[in-house]
């Protein structure tokens, strides 16, 4: 999977911008978690649905940004972690090993 590094803070306005036009999602990761590893290999094995941005935080090199997004969106942080943002708002979140690229894509189309 190609992924998108988040690691500055003024891309979450790109990120609502771009969710005008295409569904962005936020993939909050946690180097230090096993869960977190397990769900990553999941995402990385499927096909990247080219109708989705997707973006990688690594929420320990930048908890600033992960605590932003928190906020941002009214989304309690978790780890590891899915936001699907579409028109600046976050419509899809789930955590840890409910987060499957099916539930992705479903949600992205509706």
């Amino acid at each position: 999977m190609n992924w998108n590094i988040l690691e500055r803070e003024e891309q979450l306005e790109q990120i609502d911008t771009a969710s005008a036009h295409k569904p962005q999602l936020i993939f909050k990761h946690s180097t230090r978690c096993s869960i977190s590893t397990v769900i990553k290999s999941r995402l990385n094995k499927k096909e990247l649905p080219p109708d989705i941005d997707f973006y990688f935080l690594d929420l320990i090199a930048h908890r600033a940004i992960s605590n932003q997004i928190a906020e941002r969106y009214g989304i309690r942080h978790e780890s590891p972690q899915i936001l699907l943002i579409k028109n600046g708002k976050c419509i899809f979140t789930e955590s840890h090993n409910a987060i499957f690229m099916e539930d992705i894509i479903d949600e992205a189309q509706k």
